[in-house]
């Protein structure tokens, strides 16, 4: 697998689900994040409780800086979704420690394959080891015009 660099100084990850600041993650999705824009705050709480939730946060102040969310069935299959880093604090290999700690942390769990999308973070996610579908057209997607409520 590929070497990540470690964890800038100052920083750790949880994978603790009730250190997530939803009011903090669900400004970051619904304001500055292109697959999660006008994301309701409800369907945000929905989404938390119902996934594996890495955050990482910064040991002085506590203060969470970043975000990843897993839908998993912690055997065969996990889909990494809402990666987000706080825009103060980027720069910083944030993004890709935290992505490296949720790899590993599934890796553990003897699943299968971690799927993701993303529009424009391909690098990030190579560095850990991601790489385009082989095989593209065997998937496929049954997606709704719109979401219904939370």
């Amino acid at each position: 697998m590929n070497a990540v660099p470690p964890l800038a100084e100052g920083y750790e990850i949880s994978a603790d689900s009730a250190r997530v600041d939803v009011d903090r993650v669900h400004h970051w999705l619904s304001t500055d994040a292109y697959w999660a824009l006008g994301r309701e705050r409800a369907r945000q709480e929905k989404a938390i409780a119902g996934s594996l939730n890495f955050g990482v946060y910064d040991t002085a102040s506590g203060e969470q800086v970043a975000y990843a969310r897993v839908v998993t069935d912690l055997a065969e299959f996990a889909w990494l979704c809402d990666v987000y880093v706080d825009r103060a604090a980027r720069g910083k290999g944030l993004g890709t420690a935290l992505v490296a700690a949720v790899r590993d942390h599934l890796r553990s769990h003897g699943l299968r394959r971690i799927l993701l999308a993303t529009h424009d973070a391909h690098g990030v996610y190579r560095q850990v080891g991601f790489e385009a579908l082989e095989k593209p057209d065997h998937w496929m997607a049954l997606i709704f015009a719109k979401p219904g409520p939370a």
